[in-house]
């Protein structure tokens, strides 16, 4: 069983109402260790720029980082931007029930999206592994930043993080990946090459954080991939995982990695 079958389903069921999206928001923010490195740098980043600034969100799916930054930067203009229509249509309702008006999604293909020069933020969470033309779509992230502006990005690293190809030509467990995952050095070199004029990477999910992905996500995934009645028992089993994934996550947010299956990217125009 797949992983984005699951997780779009998951995303249906918090979805009846906008109190049961924020609690779903809520949950991936505390579940998902790439939330915890985007937040603490995105945070990083506002401490240094104004309020009003232009933020895009490429790749904004269900809107969870939308809805981060619209809180955290209630002045900005936030754009989201998917290939996905229904995700997009889904997006604007919500925010719209929420009175969040300082952002709007709209229906986009990110290797022809491009601004001149409007953004002081693109980022990009968990797209860029999905996406074939890699290096057209960094070309358009730099034109659509402007001058010092920031793009960060969260993407699986080449050292088994995207789960791309399943044991020996197996199912694959994310089946929408294009790529196993992106070399260090390879991904800093595309974004030169685009036009970036600084670019720092490092890795994230090592050890620590291979243990809680594997503990919070992929196996109650797999798990509801053989049957929805695991549904029943999933509380349960995060009570006793819960505590060991928040660990294992603090460590990973505040350690150094000399490897890791994930990598945050941010590079400067």
């Amino acid at each position: 069983m797949q992983y984005d079958p699951i997780k779009s389903s998951l995303g249906k069921v918090f979805n009846k109402s906008p109190f049961l999206r924020i609690v779903f928001y809520k949950l991936l923010d505390i579940l998902l260790l790439r939330t915890w490195h985007i937040k603490k740098d995105v945070k990083k980043w506002t401490r240094t720029r104004i309020n009003e600034s232009e933020i895009l969100d490429a790749g904004s799916g269900f809107g969870q980082y939308s809805y981060f930054l619209s809180a955290l930067k209630p002045k900005a203009n936030i754009t989201g931007v998917d290939v996905k229509e229904e995700q997009i249509e889904d997006c604007n309702k919500f925010f719209k029930n929420i009175g969040r008006t300082n952002t709007f999604f709209k229906t986009c293909d990110l290797t022809t999206f491009r601004e001149n020069e409007k953004f002081d933020l693109i980022l990009c969470v968990d797209v860029m592994e999905h996406i074939k033309d890699d290096v057209k779509v960094f070309e358009n992230f730099c034109s659509s930043l402007k001058q010092g502006a920031m793009l960060l990005i969260s993407t699986p690293s080449d050292q088994g993080g995207s789960d791309a190809h399943g044991h020996d030509g197996g199912e694959s467990f994310i089946g929408e990946h294009v790529r196993d995952g992106y070399n260090i050095k390879e991904i800093g070199e595309k974004l030169l090459k685009a036009g970036f004029s600084k670019v720092d990477t490092r890795f994230v999910y090592g050890i620590p954080g291979k243990i809680s992905w594997r503990l919070s996500m992929k196996y109650p995934i797999l798990l509801l991939g053989v049957s929805k009645l695991f549904f029943v028992f999933l509380p349960f089993y995060y009570l006793v995982t819960f505590p060991f994934c928040l660990l294992l996550n603090y460590f990973d947010l505040t350690g150094k990695h000399k490897t890791g299956t994930g990598l945050i990217v941010k590079a400067w125009k």
